[in-house]
């Protein structure tokens, strides 16, 4: 039997993919660069060897769009990377180190880091063990800070 730790629909999902869920905020704007954010994440995926997928979602754990195979779930994973913010937040602030931007978590298999994306959403990157972290971290703060760019137009 294996643990949950999140809940899980009991509905059966769609065949097709259904659309974006956005944040109230993002919801139903027609200025919504999209396709440049599905760009920069599929170009993450690319650029470095062992990123399984990549998720870009609301402070609040909503998820605005993702690149992540169907083994993943990209509810979790936005649910997942607002819980690993609210604990960044909570130490930078203790600690007196300025905001936060960017937490890694390392499993047995693979690792799942978060990165900052302005004030109000987040990167989470999940990838395989063999992955090159120092690569990540030096190719994912550039396409973040672009994913902010992308959502400021907004």
């Amino acid at each position: 039997m294996s643990e949950t730790f999140l809940p899980r629909r009991t509905a059966q999902r769609p065949a097709a993919p259904p659309p974006p869920a956005f944040p109230p905020s993002l919801a139903g704007n027609p200025r919504l660069p999209y396709p440049a954010i599905g760009t920069e994440l599929a170009e993450l995926r690319l650029q470095i060897p062992g990123v399984q997928g990549s998720v870009l979602g609301g402070v609040d754990g909503l998820r605005i769009t993702h690149d992540v195979p169907p083994a993943l779930d990209p509810d979790d994973l936005a649910a997942m990377a607002a819980a690993t913010f609210g604990l960044g937040r909570q130490v930078s602030l203790r600690l007196g180190q300025g905001e936060f931007q960017q937490s890694t978590v390392r499993n047995q298999a693979g690792y799942f880091s978060v990165y900052a994306v302005g004030p109000q959403a987040l990167l989470s990157v999940v990838g395989a063990d063999a992955i090159n972290v120092a690569r990540l971290h030096l190719h994912a703060p550039p396409v973040a800070a672009r994913l902010a760019a992308l959502l400021a137009q907004v």
